[in-house]
């Protein structure tokens, strides 16, 4: 039922980083391989950050993040990806699915080869390409004119950025930018947005792509204020950052999490997960995507 209201998309892009984007993506998991994702790779905290340092390699927490996701059904592949080692040792702390990705990635041509054997191997059907193969970091300025590098230190921040790139500026993944060439729906995913769903806005090839693409644009929005500096965007905010990026008048449509209303763009509706604080709910998320997307729900 649910591939049938999605049957007139026939190529539907998500984009974003970690948790929210993973959310997302295992939502619209049964449209199989006619779903993608395009992950953020700028991450430099914890085992994706150690590794970073030792191996100037892309960040491969938030793929793994979305390839445990869309792993559905627990096997022993999925339970060791998401496996991460205690005590006190180097080990400590890391998760053995970062490595995998980081050993596949030195075995490979190309880290997106390292994404499919893994896709292979959970037996996962919706595409997933990082934003970009080559390493770069998260850059923003503060109000005093500073810079500020790294994910990590950005989301520190006492005030919230004036600007935002990356450093080094990097490619695009050939694949991605086709990717958001062919869609026919595209969805801004919650999650940390100045940390996730910011950096491939902040590619020119993959921004470029989408201002220049047919496909209806949706903005998730999270369900609760960000704890970081991000949480002093408005809504507002959020969607003109995105649309200084992709566009004036790019998004079509844009889900909050609220009693059910429409103003303009903005469809409201209860999002929330019962059982699992913090996340949006799978069906309901579907549901409300299929409702906002109806024509008499979007106002150019």
């Amino acid at each position: 039922m649910q591939a049938q209201l999605f049957s007139q998309y026939r190529q539907v892009v998500a984009i974003g980083g970690g948790h929210g984007l993973g959310r997302v993506l295992s939502a619209l998991a049964f449209l199989g391989n006619h779903l993608t994702g395009i992950v953020a790779t700028t991450d430099n905290g914890g085992s994706t950050g150690r590794l970073r340092n030792s191996n100037d390699c892309i960040a491969w927490g938030d793929l793994r993040n979305c390839l445990s996701q869309l792993a559905h059904k627990p096997s022993v592949g999925s339970l060791l990806f998401e496996y991460r080692f205690d005590g006190q040792d180097e080990l400590s702390g890391h998760n053995l699915g970062n490595l995998i990705l980081t050993a596949l990635d030195q075995l490979c041509v190309r880290p997106l080869e390292a994404i499919n054997l893994i896709r292979g191997l959970l037996k996962i059907e919706t595409r997933l390409y990082p934003m970009s193969e080559q390493p770069t970091h998260l850059l923003a300025l503060d109000v005093s004119g500073s810079k500020v590098f790294g994910e990590l230190e950005v989301d520190s921040m006492a005030e919230r950025p004036v600007a935002m790139n990356l450093e080094p500026m990097v490619r695009a993944t050939e694949e991605a930018v086709a990717a958001l060439t062919a869609a026919e729906l595209i969805i801004l995913s919650p999650g940390s947005f100045l940390t996730s769903l910011m950096p491939p806005l902040l590619l020119p090839e993959l921004a470029a792509a989408i201002k220049n693409s047919a496909a209806k644009v949706v903005f998730i929005d999270n369900l609760k204020p960000e704890a970081s500096v991000a949480g002093e965007l408005s809504l507002n905010a959020k969607l003109d950052w995105c649309q200084q990026l992709i566009g004036t008048g790019r998004i079509d449509a844009v889900l909050c999490h609220g009693q059910p209303a429409q103003e303009g763009l903005i469809y409201r509706s209860p999002l929330a997960d019962p059982i699992q604080s913090g996340c949006h709910d799978r069906d309901a998320l579907v549901s409300a995507l299929v409702q906002a997307l109806q024509p008499k729900k979007l106002i150019a």
